[in-house]
């Protein structure tokens, strides 16, 4: 109990300590990626709590320890790591994994619209709602055309249509899909 206690303690800390809005909830199986932020507190060790960017290689570096591979592992898999690690110096470590800023996830939004460009995918987006983010559609932009490019395994694409008129609306909701990684918005 007392160490449910601190942990939540920690993340109240490390949420007091981050811009609110930059701080975001991340569902327990979250796969890490390169450019996602965590914090990693180590009770009563503030040399060791510290807050760090996952490189491009998918790597942190920590005091003590080194490098860690924690690209493709949930906060869970980190904490446990780290604690394992850190048991060569310290007994009975105790650590708290926080992602503090998920930025590894991504979309792009092409064509003609207002604001095209890359995205964080930080929270769960629609359709609809990555337009809004866009911006407004340009003269001659095609809405009732809109499509989606998402990566699927072994390297290829799918393709899903978007009738933004029809969608807003209340036709065709399921084309409001929720974004994944990777995911392309073209307006023609």
């Amino acid at each position: 109990a007392r160490l449910a206690t601190w942990v939540r303690q920690g993340e109240k800390q490390a949420a007091d300590h981050t811009n609110a809005s930059s701080a975001k909830r991340v569902d327990d199986d979250y796969l890490i990626g390169p450019s996602d932020v965590l914090s990693i507190s180590v009770w009563k060790d503030t040399e060791l709590t510290r807050t760090v960017l996952v490189r491009p290689d998918g790597k942190i570096t920590l005091p003590l320890i080194g490098e860690l591979e924690v690209k493709g592992l949930t906060a869970s898999n980190v904490q446990r790591l780290v604690t394992q690690k850190l048991k060569a110096y310290i007994s009975d470590p105790q650590v708290a994994v926080i992602v503090q800023e998920v930025k590894s996830r991504t979309y792009s939004v092409l064509g003609k619209i207002t604001k095209p460009g890359s995205y964080e995918l930080g929270k769960p987006t629609t359709v609809l709602e990555a337009i809004a983010i866009a911006g407004s559609f340009l003269d001659f932009a095609k809405p009732s055309k809109i499509y989606i490019i998402r990566p699927v395994s072994g390297g290829a694409t799918q393709t899903l249509f978007f009738d933004y008129k029809r969608v807003i609306k209340g036709r065709n909701p399921e084309q409001n899909v929720e974004l994944k990684n990777g995911d392309t918005i073209v307006v023609p």
